[in-house]
């Protein structure tokens, strides 16, 4: 789901770099103003547990690549402001260190997996869990959906920002000068990838992870409320 250098357009990755800023600025300041001590040990072991999981890429025809990232599990137990911060770090230094997803691209990558995958996938968790405890079946499965749904936020995102390209940045002979697929190559691409298969896999990962920590006796300790 990285987006590489010269797949989107400065209109594209600069506007999304102007909108994710301030947020990621937000998130710094509400974590830096509610985050416990106790909570430090978990934030540097989700940090790392992300980065390893994203580390898995499978090439997708359109220009990118799909993985799990735990954003929705992280914002489960971190909330979904410390989950912004911590992916998008994890994102940046991919970029950096490791060329995986695009410098220019950052912003974008930022965007769609450490603002709409923690937030829409949290609050579909809470919208669905209700009154019930995590620990109950219907508290994990509901973290499982909400994986499943912020995954593919996520994803749908990366499409329409890849798809918008041939439309809005063109050449005087009208070829296209980033991104050379369409919205109706990117969007099932993307889609499909990820609503078959690694949709499941963010969820089934998140809810595994989520009973072992309700059998250690963790998740009483470090549940987001």
């Amino acid at each position: 789901m990285h987006i590489p250098d010269g797949y989107l357009g400065p209109q594209t990755y600069g506007s999304l770099f102007v909108i994710t800023v301030p947020f990621i600025i937000r998130a710094y300041n509400f974590l830096k103003k509610n985050l416990k001590r106790s909570q430090i040990p978990m934030l540097a072991l989700g940090s790392a547990f992300s980065f390893v999981i994203m580390m898995f890429n499978i090439p997708i025809p359109g220009g990118t690549t799909g993985h799990a990232v735990g954003g929705v599990l992280l914002s489960i137990l971190l909330g979904p402001w410390a989950t912004s911060i911590i992916i998008s770090i994890v994102l940046i230094i991919q970029a950096l260190i490791f060329g995986d997803g695009g410098i220019t691209a950052i912003g974008a990558n930022c965007f769609n997996m450490a603002i709409i995958m923690p937030f829409t996938g949290y609050y579909v968790y809470k919208i669905l869990k209700g009154n019930r405890p995590l620990s109950s079946k219907r508290g994990i499965l509901s973290a499982g959906i909400g994986a499943y749904v912020g995954l593919n936020m996520s994803a749908l995102f990366t499409a329409i920002e890849l798809g918008i390209q041939p439309l809005i940045a063109k050449d005087i002979n009208g070829n296209p000068l980033y991104c050379p697929y369409s919205l109706s190559t990117t969007i099932p691409a993307m889609m499909m990838e990820h609503l078959l298969l690694f949709g499941f896999i963010e969820g089934i990962i998140t809810m595994l992870v989520i009973s072992y920590l309700i059998k250690s006796k963790i998740i009483k300790e470090w549940e987001y409320a």
